[in-house]
């Protein structure tokens, strides 16, 4: 599993916000250069994350970016979720069993659980994952307590 550069990159961001937490707003371009990536990618990715609610923003000629919330009640899940389209990591743990993920001789049951043999393979490497992800908060990444 490889996880795209939109989790590299909006985790990166994520951690900027919380390292400049209540020192106000942050600028697109005062992000862009710290971070390494183009205020295009990172309006994309800035985007992602307010519709997630884990980012606000000021408009205005003194606007820019913060937190929506603490760095300590933001989990390195949420931000990864929000940019990764929810971290699925094959269709039938969302109830698309189809050839996609070689089920199609094991449809799912109407409960939307997939009756393929692997199934128990996929769902425990997903809630490890995320297991993983939501143990650690944005504060303890950026203090490097993880």
């Amino acid at each position: 599993m490889k996880l795209s550069s939109k989790a590299r990159y909006g985790l990166k961001a994520m951690c900027y916000m919380a390292d400049h937490h209540g020192e106000g707003v942050i600028s697109l371009s005062t992000m862009s250069s710290s971070i390494g990536v183009s205020e295009k990618y990172l309006e994309q990715l800035i985007s992602t994350l307010r519709k997630a609610g884990l980012i606000s923003a000021n408009r205005g000629a003194n606007g820019g970016y913060f937190l929506s919330k603490d760095p300590d009640d933001i989990s390195v899940g949420e931000i990864i979720r929000a940019l990764e389209d929810g971290l699925v990591i094959i269709d039938c743990l969302s109830g698309e069993c189809d050839s996609k993920c070689g089920c199609s001789t094991h449809p799912c049951d109407g409960d939307g659980k997939c009756n393929c043999k692997t199934y128990n393979v996929w769902n425990k490497l997903y809630e490890a994952i995320n297991d993983c992800l939501d143990a650690m908060s944005l504060s303890s990444l950026i203090k490097k307590e993880v």
